[in-house]
């Protein structure tokens, strides 16, 4: 990446011909919010921060940044639970939020067109009066926007049975480093040539920036009904877990959550929750009424039979409604046991479950570090909560570790070291854990042919080679990398 070829100064004034001084933030006190996102373990002050509210003035914005070689960071909400957004030095924060409208919503076609800085929640309230709704439902859905979403792939309690991000949405617009505005996808389920629209989708930043997204739109299910299932043993919820989808049954939301987990949900949000028991299971099953009370009494068999203490079943909206709250609650909830807490995101085979938690659970003792548990258990996907006081020397580096072992695990048990939350800045050793190096070139190829100066979101979500072999957690010929042309990157 070279070296940026404009004072700040001067930049401000070229940024002030088209962008209104409210917009152009460089004042310490102004950019101090921009200095982190939800994964508040890593922050850095900006050098500059400008919000933008034409695609007009984005393109401008990225023409000026390329010709003087400045570093563009892509800013949501800053809800990012990976330190995606994390600024750089002498780079430019280029925040969407003033991107905030609802462009169009196509009944006929079950389409809203949005701009990126819409929130997830927002689309849903927005059709519910036609009966529909968009599915995609983050724990930080009332907050988080829908381009960051597209940006980390995101998913939520829905995503078992209606899919992450890439699954509901159709067509996006994007603005490339040299200002080009590209429309990827296409008006039908399908568009011809490569699949660009699954490529950009969870690129993190790395490959252009999002102005625009189609969404699709689902109808409102006739019933959905949650069930709350109780067991003295984590054991046996993740053996219910996997028997339910054996049994063919794809739940809407199948969650689960350990006790400390319990425990600080039922006194953040007083969800009714059972808090003595080991583990927790959230099923929720979605369909006709028919349908529905099928699935109910099969499920109601099979966690029985896995050995459930308890069983409820939600009888209206408002129970159904106080259920969930306390697992989209989980986050905060913990959040009130210790100073700080590192959220983990990784996804393992479902039969690995009582494996990877008993392994946490050691771990949890050897670094003296507690730890809640939160999952998405149908899809086998992770949420760790490890709990510390980043104010005690030594200790923010222990749980790195503690961190990243658990992230190695689950690749080590065939899984991946991240779900939903992305890699960005929190994950990126672990890179080295996840692909070997071939794997690696190609991924830096895929960032060379849209970003050739290394200029959008650098330093994120991808290695270096050389980062890795210092780590010594990819194979190299001798000490060598395998490819001594990529020693730039």
């Amino acid at each position: 990446m070279s070296k940026i070829s404009i004072r700040r100064d001067d930049l401000i004034k070229q940024l002030q011909k088209f962008l209104s001084r409210s917009a152009i933030l460089y004042e310490e006190e102004d950019t101090r919010p921009y200095e982190c996102d939800g994964l508040s373990a890593y922050r850095h002050l900006p050098w500059l921060v400008v919000l933008p509210e034409t695609i007009d003035q984005v393109q401008k914005i990225m023409r000026l940044c390329h010709q003087h070689h400045i570093p563009v960071i892509a800013r949501g909400a800053g809800t990012g639970l990976s330190g995606g957004a994390l600024p750089a030095d002498e780079s430019l924060i280029l925040s969407l939020a003033k991107f905030n409208q609802i462009l169009d919503v196509d009944l006929p076609n079950r389409v809203a067109t949005v701009q990126p800085g819409v929130r997830n929640l927002a689309i849903s309230e927005a059709v519910k009066q036609h009966g529909l709704y968009y599915a995609p439902d983050p724990s930080s859905q009332i907050a988080c926007t829908i381009g960051g979403n597209v940006a980390e792939n995101s998913g939520g309690v829905h995503c078992l049975k209606y899919g992450l991000t890439v699954h509901n949405i159709q067509q996006i617009k994007i603005i490339t480093i040299d200002g080009e505005l590209v429309t990827v996808g296409g008006g039908g389920l399908d568009a011809p040539g490569f699949d660009l629209l699954a490529l950009m989708t969870g690129s993190e930043g790395l490959l252009s920036v999002i102005v625009e997204v189609v969404v699709k739109l689902l109808p409102m299910p006739q019933r959905a009904q949650v069930m709350l299932a109780a067991f003295d043993r984590v054991e046996d919820a993740g053996e219910a877990v996997a028997n339910i989808i054996a049994q063919g049954i794809i739940p809407a939301g199948l969650e689960m959550m350990d006790n400390p987990a319990i425990r600080a949900a039922e006194a953040f949000v007083h969800a009714g929750y059972p808090i003595e028991s080991a583990a927790i299971l959230l099923c929720e099953l979605d369909g006709t009424n028919e349908e529905v009370s099928e699935q109910i009494t099969l499920v109601k068999e099979i966690l029985n039979t896995s050995g459930a203490t308890e069983i409820r079943t939600a009888n209206n909206d408002q129970e159904r409604a106080q259920l969930w709250q306390g697992r989209k609650s989980a986050f905060p909830a913990v959040g009130r046991l210790a100073p700080d807490y590192y959220c983990m995101d990784g996804t393992i085979p479902r039969k690995q479950l009582p494996h990877v938690l008993q392994r946490i659970a050691e771990w949890s003792k050897k670094y003296n570090l507690p730890v809640a548990n939160v999952f998405h258990a149908g899809d086998g996907n992770l949420h760790p909560l490890i709990l510390y006081d980043a104010n005690t020397p030594g200790e923010l580096e222990r749980t790195e570790e503690f961190g990243g072992k658990i992230l190695e695990l689950c690749v080590e048990v065939g899984g991946t070291i991240t779900g939903e939350h992305g890699v960005g800045m929190e994950k990126i050793n672990q890179m080295c854990t996840q692909f070997n190096s071939l794997e690696l070139t190609q991924f830096h190829a895929v960032k060379e042919a849209f970003d050739p100066d290394k200029l959008l979101n650098p330093g994120k979500a991808i290695p270096t080679l050389h980062r890795c072999a210092e780590l010594g957690a990819m194979h190299v010929h001798h000490g060598k990398l395998p490819h001594p042309e990529l020693e730039r990157f």
